[in-house]
């Protein structure tokens, strides 16, 4: 599986930004995708994830300003980010994860987008 996402870059503080991921090869048909962070001396940490039956997940810091969605047939997931912040700079990672019985779990990722927010 091959992750290729796409829309990082500097914006200022209250701005918005689109990332976009698109994920080929071996899709199964119950997955997970969406994306995480990962801040400078932090840990990678997920900001929103949307599983193939439309279910989300955001992190409490991004609840209210980032919106995920996905186009399942295209195999593509989108954050729309919005209002952020200077706490929202990090290099965004795309995640895709299938979900398969009886099969350990497995992520794939993507290569990363660096997002900055200045204040």
């Amino acid at each position: 599986v091959q992750l290729q996402a796409c829309g990082g870059g500097l914006v200022q503080a209250g701005g918005s930004l689109r990332l976009s991921c698109t994920a080929s090869g071996r899709i199964v048909n119950t997955n997970r995708m969406g994306w995480y962070r990962q801040a400078p001396g932090n840990s990678r940490e997920l900001v929103a994830v949307v599983t193939s039956g439309g279910s989300t997940t955001y992190s409490d810091s991004v609840k209210g300003r980032f919106t995920i969605s996905r186009d399942n047939p295209k195999n593509t997931v989108d954050l729309q980010m919005d209002n952020l912040s200077p706490e929202d700079t990090a290099v965004y990672y795309c995640n895709y994860r299938p979900v398969e019985i009886y099969t350990p779990i497995k992520d794939y990722w993507g290569t990363g987008t660096l997002v900055t927010v200045s204040s």
